[in-house]
């Protein structure tokens, strides 16, 4: 029986764990898992909880992310519309230049033409009298001249008096 080794390591098995239930150490033991089984269930709580705000985050994120978008093509919209309108004041305003330079244009050449007509009046103008003086210093020398000169002055006379 002495010579047995496995009887003697049960029994000093049974006297070791003796000691440790006399000393408490099953309680220790327990309440360490216990412990542990609780801080791992924290932990599990916990991440739980910060997945939970995650996923809140991300739709929070998401529907940022979607009202930019969405402002973002209401902005390129709007300028789009401003180019378009832009555009079209530019080409209204263009046809009103061209419009008025025409009418400048128009106007110009009109007085052109009236001044080339008054010049060309006035210059046949200066022609006929120029023959007229002629025709007349041919006709009024000798007597029939000075009669005419006589008679001139004689009026001219009458009616200053």
């Amino acid at each position: 029986m002495l010579t047995n080794t496995y009887l003697w390591s049960a029994i000093g098995l049974v006297i070791f764990l003796g000691v440790l239930w006399k000393f408490g150490v099953h309680a220790r033991v327990l309440e360490a898992l216990d412990q542990r089984g609780a801080r791992i269930a924290a932990e599990l709580a916990e991440a739980r909880k910060l997945r939970e705000d995650a996923e809140k985050l991300l739709a929070d994120y998401e529907s940022r992310r979607r009202a930019a978008e969405a402002e973002a093509e209401a902005i390129v919209a709007a300028a789009r519309e401003d180019a378009e309108r832009i555009a079209r004041d530019a080409e209204a305003k263009m046809a009103d230049f061209v419009t008025r330079r025409t009418r400048s244009a128009e106007q110009k050449i009109a007085q052109a033409e009236a001044q080339a007509a008054a010049d060309v009046r006035a210059a046949a103008a200066d022609a006929a009298a120029k023959a007229a003086e002629q025709l007349l210093r041919g006709q009024m020398q000798g007597k029939a001249g000075a009669d005419m000169l006589t008679r001139s002055l004689s009026d001219v006379k009458g009616r200053l008096n």
